[in-house]
């Protein structure tokens, strides 16, 4: 007697199959919108409350001027270990100054707030170094100097992009017809926005604005983390199967760091992912430079989706100037300069990493210049 089971009988368990699919895909869709509207209701709250916090207020001293923002920003990216919260922040600063500006009142400028989120991207990259001294803990004695000198890489070519680019940022938003720029999203989408947060935003108005800025934030880091959930996770098995010879190239490199940034709406991410891939070899360290600048440019595409949702011009022209002026910068950096770039970063990692003590002083630096700024600031302004 034939006891085979005939070729058609699994066929049935497809439909089972393709249920746990569709199950899976509705999960993810809830758990997105779930993430983008915390997202765009924390916008909403922190724009309430920044509306009245006395020390957000022009003359206080986190904000008296261009470069106490510059420092604010800095030093808010390294504590929360991300620049997108800041820099969403830096965009709610604004729009409620655009909004206090309207009625003749004393406001945070359009400047300030673009000095803030040029800080929340010198201080994004904080997280990078974190990430490589616990991978360089668990290392080999002979491999843990590549995951730091990723990180140093990293912070360092930041900081080479962000400075040159925050003068072009200023001109731009100096410049007469680009400070005309009225860009905003369609007005049934604000309409929208009032119909779902409205009332919420109505029954906070008597909190305290402290109360009603701090929750916001903390909503608006929730959903950053709900959103990292969301995103298939970018990792060093993702490349383990692959021969990425041809992405060691100058602008394969750029373009990659311009999507992995895009694709997980976090620098921090994107720049994370480096270190495991240095470590194992995928990745040549000197061949990393383009795509931290890459990355560094579509980061501010969350930034500028929360511009659009708090509908402020204003906000969405500092973003605007931080993407234009990050591009110009790092191209033509790219085009002209590169070896020479190349070179004298390579050179510094080596000796930042290769002392403790001259680590250390490098890592105390993140914190101290940023305060520095500060102090600096809210004496001579």
């Amino acid at each position: 007697m034939d006891t085979e089971q005939p070729l058609g009988a699994a066929r049935p368990e497809r439909p089972r199959a393709n249920g746990g699919r569709v199950i899976r895909i509705a999960w993810w869709g809830v758990r997105f919108i779930a993430a983008l509207s915390l997202f765009v209701g924390a916008l909403q709250l922190m724009k309430t409350g920044a509306a009245s916090l006395d020390f957000l207020q022009p003359g206080g001293f986190l904000v008296r001027n261009a470069g106490s923002t510059l420092g604010l920003g800095w030093l808010g990216a390294l504590f929360v270990l991300s620049g997108s919260p800041i820099a969403a922040t830096a965009s709610t600063l604004v729009a409620a100054g655009e909004k206090a500006a309207s009625a003749g009142a004393e406001h945070f400028t359009e400047i300030q707030g673009y000095t803030m989120l040029t800080g929340s991207r010198l201080g994004a990259a904080f997280v990078v170094l974190l990430t490589a001294v616990l991978y360089a803990s668990r290392a080999g004695e002979g491999e843990r100097m590549a995951p730091l000198s990723t990180a140093v890489m990293a912070l360092c070519t930041t900081a080479l992009i962000y400075v040159p680019a925050a003068i072009l940022g200023y001109g731009l938003l100096e410049w007469g017809p680009f400070h005309d720029l009225n860009i905003h999203f369609p007005g049934q989408f604000a309409d929208l926005i009032d119909v779902v947060y409205g009332g919420l935003l109505d029954r906070v108005q008597d909190l305290s604005p402290v109360l009603v800025f701090l929750g916001g934030l903390g909503i608006l880091l929730l959903s950053f983390k709900i959103i990292d959930s969301v995103i298939p996770p970018m990792d060093s098995e993702r490349f383990e199967d692959s021969k990425l010879t041809w992405l060691r190239r100058k602008w394969p490199m750029f373009g990659l760091g311009c999507l992995v940034a895009l694709v997980t709406m976090s620098v921090s991410v994107a720049l994370t992912v480096l270190v495991p891939l240095v470590a194992k070899g995928y990745v040549k360290r000197e061949d990393i430079l383009p795509y931290i600048m890459g990355a560094n440019i579509t980061t501010l595409g969350d930034t500028m989706l929360a511009a659009f949702a708090l509908d402020s011009p204003a906000a969405v022209r500092i973003v605007l100037a931080g993407i234009i002026s990050s591009t110009v910068v790092s191209l033509f950096l790219l085009t002209f300069f590169y070896p020479q770039i190349r070179r004298a970063i390579w050179r510094f990692q080596r000796m930042m990493v290769k002392s403790r003590p001259r680590l250390a002083v490098f890592t105390a630096g993140l914190f101290l210049v940023p305060l520095t700024i500060i102090a600096t600031s809210g004496v001579v302004g």
